[in-house]
């Protein structure tokens, strides 16, 4: 058994091969030759009279990879107000602040085998940008070239890596309200990417004259406008609640990467069932003041009749995609939980294996000969 660790992920999972890898997988779930569970979390109150304890998992298996992946995480978890009292952000924590516990366990369907644990941070970041990168691939314009970027994290980072594999991106424009981490992003990935990446002062203007609308933020409130949308344009996100209602109802294709989610029964007192942002579904435990801290009705908004298809309705061809080059086009990125991270970590481990990179675990740790 191996561990790998998220350097090692990073330096072993090249953009190009993950997002073939994750639309093979993601196809599999048509010809029954994959299967998933979204992501379900665990919220439990802790002495933090901000915070709460949160538990998540989603897991995806393949027949074709003879492969399970679950994905672990476990954080604590805060969510800041603005002077309205609305959330504004999620921040998170393992341990102390800056450190942060998520791990994919995978398993071989041959044998029961238990096969390596790996750090997920940077494979977390790339699933959800290699989802975004099968988006502009299939909505946007095939001259697309140029982005207008909300975020310079880690997550936008990827973005436009997996925007390079699919499209030939010439010219960035990307704001973040922190100016230094926009003007790092700048220089940090025009220097690796070879390309013009300009900083904007004003949110307005990155979305003005752009191919494609990225929103790879952490912000909790929706604030790209439909009046800032021109013809032709696709919007993607790889987060949640970006977007205005508008967007929803006027754009002319609104697709997500997402399929449909178990739903877990509503629970009594003792289990309360609830949806919190950017989860599919989850439990909490608490009391109602106590659950007052989580955003429980934050979340994608939906305008009523608008039809949001996946994905894997358009390889099916139950939708086509764009009809001409004015139309606008909406793309929720986040992959298939648990498939995705399948495909990655299958890619992360056969890699692994092969180049000798990992730490050996003795697999003997993790069996028992008591039946259970």
């Amino acid at each position: 058994m191996l561990f790998i660790d998220a350097d090692t992920v990073r330096q072993i999972l090249p953009m190009n091969e993950l997002i073939p890898a994750l639309e093979d997988v993601f196809r599999g779930v048509l010809t029954r030759e994959s299967v998933h569970r979204g992501r379900i979390d665990i919220f439990v109150p802790n002495d933090d009279p901000d915070g709460y304890y949160r538990w998540g998992t989603m897991e995806g298996a393949s027949k074709k990879l003879g492969m399970h992946a679950i994905r672990m995480k476990s954080d604590v978890i805060s969510y800041p107000k603005d002077a309205n009292g609305d959330f504004t952000t999620e921040e998170k924590y393992c341990v102390e602040p800056g450190t942060y516990c998520g791990l994919v366990s995978l398993f071989s369907t041959r044998n029961g085998e238990p096969l390596a644990i790996i750090n997920e941070g940077h494979l977390q970041h790339m699933r959800v940008a290699a989802s975004g990168g099968i988006g502009i691939k299939s909505l946007a314009r095939e001259d697309a070239e140029t982005i207008g970027m909300y975020g310079s994290g880690g997550m936008a980072r990827d973005f436009l890596r997996a925007a390079l594999c699919v499209r030939p991106i010439r010219k960035v424009k990307v704001y973040s309200p922190t100016k230094e981490h926009g003007d790092a992003y700048a220089r940090e990935m025009s220097q690796e990417l070879e390309i013009e990446i300009e900083v904007m002062d004003n949110p307005r203007d990155v979305a003005r004259g752009v191919d494609v609308i990225a929103t790879c933020t952490d912000n909790l409130l929706p604030f790209l406008e439909w009046d800032w949308v021109e013809p032709g344009q696709h919007i993607t996100s790889t987060g949640g609640n970006n977007w205005v209602e508008e967007v929803y109802r006027k754009a002319d294709l609104v697709m997500s990467q997402d399929l449909p989610n178990l739903v877990p029964a509503d629970g009594g007192a003792e289990q309360r069932h609830i949806r919190a942002n950017m989860v599919g579904s989850g439990y909490a435990a608490g009391t109602d003041e106590e659950v007052a801290r989580l955003p429980l009705h934050l979340g994608r908004p939906r305008a009523a009749g608008v039809r949001i298809w996946n994905w894997l309705d358009l390889v099916a061809g139950k939708v086509n995609g764009p009809a001409n080059e004015s139309q606008v086009t909406v793309f929720h990125a986040g992959g298939v939980k648990g498939l995705d991270l399948l495909a990655g970590g299958y890619l992360v481990y056969t890699k692994a294996k092969q180049l000798g990179l990992g730490r050996e675990i003795p697999t003997g740790w993790f069996l028992q000969d008591v039946r259970d």
